[in-house]
């Protein structure tokens, strides 16, 4: 699946690059160079202008970061039905409907849909993701992360309580030989880019015994654990030993300060997903996003899915949690765009485990690199690139893409796969997966003839 050795790269004379590095450094007229999948150089362009590589990107007129860390984000089978709910289809009555038609998809399509997941992701600058067990096929789903060189964090999906949501449910026993098969399986594929981890579903679909047991799988393989997580359980999974250091709670809905607390002394991560409480208007104000980071909880952004928040784009997702949180509270002096970019880098690479491998230009981290082409109405006048990034651009100003030192989008193009033909398949791949499940497409509040 992998191919042969990466060659080195050097990426010269970007306009600015926004490092994340401990000092929070912008450097101006700045070349970066990588050699395989890691950093060895970040400095001024003059300054490494003697530096040899067997292949060189022309940065000027860009902005270049580390890429994004999406830390929740159910890739492998949204994208055949998004648009399929109205808006006013939300909480359980959508999750009912998105298990029930996921169950009914076969491995083909699973592997189109995620490779056209991926695809959106990798366009907008995200080279890293968190997909809480929701790939039911991952052998087939595989081709498409070699391609892609993502880096995907996954698991089975277990719960051990009878649902109304088309999850499989397993005794405690067998939920915990799964979730144990699974890490042992998968965790370090992809030459370390796959890590596995334990995944069950939420803390209202598995008992205390199956958490109690994930977490403690989890801690025996040296891997992590993620659930979705809602207010008013969070000092019972305290009380049951679940929170740790490698345990990330999606969502955090509903939260209050106690259990901000609690989170932050258990040293768990946490990860929000604002355009869907956005667009589901739950409240993405009243979530305790700057209570966490005040706390020093690691706190990561998420995209949820296609038919969650319906879409994937990294820098949207950064002006979500910026203005989101500033409309909230009605205080601008909430999530500035410093700290949005924070949660999407360096952050968010935190809230995953992987901190010391990405999230930051430094030399010795591995070359995950998105470079902006700020030469566009949206990027000028250019005279702060965070300020511009956070609330004027979005991800279709990426110009280049390097996951682990493998140039995988240039000119704005992926390389590893074609967007046209793909999108296509899905397409039909999503209107026969209706057919075949008796369900009816919404069509919104006009009349289509």
């Amino acid at each position: 699946m992998e191919s042969g050795r990466r060659r080195s790269l050097k990426i010269e004379g970007a306009a600015y690059a926004i490092t994340l590095d401990a000092q929070r450094r912008i450097v101006q007229g700045a070349t970066v160079v990588c050699d395989g999948q890691r950093i060895t150089h970040v400095g001024k362009a003059e300054e490494l202008r003697e530096i040899d590589a067997d292949a060189t990107i022309d940065a000027h007129g860009g902005v270049l970061l580390p890429a994004f860390v999406n830390g929740h984000m159910h890739v492998s089978y949204a994208h055949a039905v998004r648009g399929l709910f109205p808006d006013d289809m939300i909480g359980r009555e959508r999750l009912r409907e998105v298990f029930r038609l996921q169950s009914a998809m076969t491995e083909d399509e699973e592997f189109w849909t995620s490779l056209l997941a991926i695809i959106e992701l990798m366009k907008s600058g995200t080279v890293t993701l968190v997909d809480p067990g929701s790939t039911k096929f991952l052998d087939a789903c595989l081709q498409a992360y070699a391609d892609a060189g993502c880096r995907v964090i996954t698991g089975e999906c277990v719960t051990d309580q009878q649902l109304d949501l088309a999850l499989p449910v397993h005794s405690t026993e067998v939920a915990l030989q799964r979730t144990t098969q699974f890490i042992r399986a998968y965790d370090g594929r992809l030459d370390g880019r796959v890590r596995a981890w334990a995944m069950p579903f939420s803390a209202d679909t598995c008992s205390l015994d199956l958490l109690r047991g994930c977490k403690a799988v989890a801690d025996a393989h040296g891997t992590w654990m993620t659930l979705h997580h809602t207010g008013g359980t969070t000092e019972a999974l305290q009380q049951a030993g679940v929170l740790g250091a490698n345990l990330l709670l999606a969502h955090a809905a509903g939260i209050d300060d106690s259990e901000v607390e609690t989170i932050a002394r258990g040293g768990a991560s946490v990860v929000m997903c604002p355009s869907t409480t956005l667009k589901e208007a739950s409240g993405l104000g009243r979530r305790k996003l700057p209570e966490l980071l005040a706390q020093g909880v690691a706190v990561g952004l998420g995209a949820d899915s296609a038919n969650s928040s319906n879409y994937l784009d990294g820098v949207r997702l950064l002006n979500a949690a910026a203005l989101g949180f500033k409309d909230g509270r009605q205080d601008v002096s909430y999530v500035p765009a410093e700290q949005a970019l924070e949660m999407a880098t360096l952050l968010g690479a935190r809230a995953v485990g992987l901190g010391d491998e990405i999230g930051s230009i430094e030399v010795g981290k591995k070359a995950d690199l998105v470079l902006f082409e700020t030469r566009r109405a949206e990027w000028r006048s250019l005279l702060d690139p965070v300020n511009n990034l956070v609330y004027a651009a979005d991800g279709r100003s990426v110009r280049c893409v390097i996951a682990d030192g493998r140039l995988v989008v240039d000119g704005g193009q992926v390389l590893f796969a074609d967007e046209a033909a793909v999108s296509v398949r899905v397409q039909a791949i999503g209107e026969a997966l209706l057919a075949r499940t008796g369900t009816r497409a919404n069509r919104g509040r006009w009349p289509v003839i």
